[in-house]
């Protein structure tokens, strides 16, 4: 019988997910790029966004949140998290600018989650 499919339909639905296929990695955006651990700095061209997912609160139209799957030129995959709205705490032309550089490769989520 083949698996059922689950539908994601929460952020924390999918960090679940992640962090139970070992890509549970949350990178965090610098004044020196993207870094999940302080130590090394991904810059756009090191960088490739394989899988969007937007959230939208509930009850609150500005409770709304994006999540970019990434892989690096390493092969590590993380995500980063863009809460938007008023909750959004980049600096809003820095980081689009730096998101709007990194090459989007939308892949199905088969070939992901496996």
């Amino acid at each position: 019988m083949a698996a059922e499919k689950r539908q994601m339909t929460t952020l924390s639905e999918v960090i679940n997910t992640l962090e139970e296929r070992g890509h549970g990695d949350e990178f965090r955006m610098t004044d020196k790029g993207l870094t999940i651990n302080e130590q090394v700095f991904f810059q756009p061209s090191d960088l490739t966004i394989i899988k969007t997912y937007r959230f939208e609160g509930d009850s609150n139209p500005d409770d709304e949140s994006i999540l970019f799957l990434i892989e690096t030129s390493d092969k590590t995959i993380g995500y980063l998290i863009d809460a938007y709205g008023v909750y959004s705490t980049v600096e809003p032309e820095r980081y689009i600018q730096f998101i709007r550089e990194i090459r989007v490769e939308d892949r199905d989520e088969q070939l992901i989650f496996g």
